[in-house]
Parts: structure tokens; C-alpha cells; sequence
């Protein structure tokens, strides 16, 4: 068996590609885009970037939705779901999250009120911290996510509303760090950039 072929079945990056053994589908390992946000008093953030993976998966629709759940809880992020985005500002004080999008667009408005708006579509992979606000402003009719936490806690949810915090504050500091990244597992992604 030649090399090439051997790292493919191992599920090894092969020329940027990964192939993973048990999907009949090809991953592009690419670098993700870091967005750094500050506790703007009301949204806490996290010290850790967002992580956005454009282009980071081919398949659309409900076969895309499946390979993203089936990546997702192959690497510990499950609880998974299928929907949107809320449209007004909310984050997790207790846990990571992952939304792969498979289908349509949207404005996202991240980090909070002075945070950034971001437009994402499908194929992109975006990993928000535990305290780091998100929001749909505006989307495409056909929008969908599918999203999951790390080790498959349950979120809470919070709107940045009086007496969230210290409370919250002290939840996200005792996130622990995910074993895995939901797309690239142990040893790449959130692995190697959230130190």
C-alpha cells in the first residue's frame, strides 16, 4: 500500500486534506480566523478568540447537518441540535459551543453591542467561547445550523441582564479547556491556538 493511501485510510492530513476513515467525505484543514472581544460591561466575552472556519466542509442540507453531528460528536462535542441563531444577544457562562452551518446566510453580530458583524454561510464552522456573545441580525430563508458543546453539557442562556454577573463571570472562568476541536480532534484547531 502506498504512503498516500495509507495516511488516507488513518484518517492523516494528505496535501491539506483530511480524510476521515469513517466519512465518505474530504475536510479542508485550513487555519480558522481569530476574533478577539472584551467584556464590554454587559456581554463578558472570553480572553479566548472565537473561532471561524470558512469553507471548512462541502456537503449541504440534511447530509450536511448529519456530517457535522457525526464529526462533532466523533471528536466530544454533542447535545446537538438543528436550528438558527437567536436574534437578539445572548452567550453560555457554562460551556463551549459549536455551530456548523449547512445550509444559507446570515449577518451574525458577534461579541456583543460592540462587538463585530460577521456574515457566514454554509460550508463555515464557528466556535464561540464559554461568555462570548452572538445574534443574528438578518439570514437567508433557508438558514441552518447544526450546533453542539463540548462533552455535551447542557447550555444556560444569558442576555446580559442584571444580576447574571458576578455569576456568570465566575461559570466561564471554570470552562475547562475541550479536549478536542469539534472539526480536526485532539492534536489541531482550538487545541493548539486556545493556550
Amino acid at each position: 500500500m502506498n504512503r498516500k493511501i495509507f495516511m488516507q485510510l488513518i484518517g492523516l492530513s494528505v496535501a491539506g486534506i483530511l480524510i476521515h476513515p469513517d466519512k465518505t467525505m474530504a475536510m479542508q484543514h485550513i487555519a480558522p480566523e481569530q476574533l478577539y472581544f472584551k467584556d464590554d460591561g454587559i456581554i463578558p466575552n472570553n480572553k479566548l478568540p472565537l473561532l471561524l472556519y470558512h469553507n471548512a466542509f462541502n456537503e449541504r442540507g440534511t447530509a450536511g447537518a448529519a456530517w457535522l453531528e457525526k464529526v462533532f460528536a466523533g471528536n466530544h462535542w454533542t447535545n446537538s441540535w438543528r436550528w438558527g441563531v437567536y436574534p437578539f444577544h445572548h452567550y453560555h457562562s457554562n460551556t463551549h459551543e459549536v455551530l456548523g452551518i449547512f445550509s444559507g446566510s446570515a449577518l451574525l453580530h458577534l461579541g456583543g453591542e460592540k462587538g463585530k458583524k460577521i456574515t457566514v454561510q454554509a460550508g463555515d464552522v464557528i466556535i464561540i467561547p464559554a461568555g462570548v456573545g452572538h445574534k443574528c441580525l438578518e439570514h437567508s430563508d433557508d438558514f441552518t445550523v447544526a450546533g453542539a458543546y463540548s462533552n455535551g453539557l447542557q447550555p444556560d442562556l444569558n442576555k446580559g441582564e442584571k444580576g447574571e454577573r458576578p455569576g456568570t463571570d465566575n461559570n466561564i472562568a471554570a470552562v475547562k479547556m475541550p479536549d478536542t476541536d469539534p472539526l480536526y480532534g485532539k492534536n489541531d484547531g482550538l487545541r493548539t491556538i486556545w493556550k
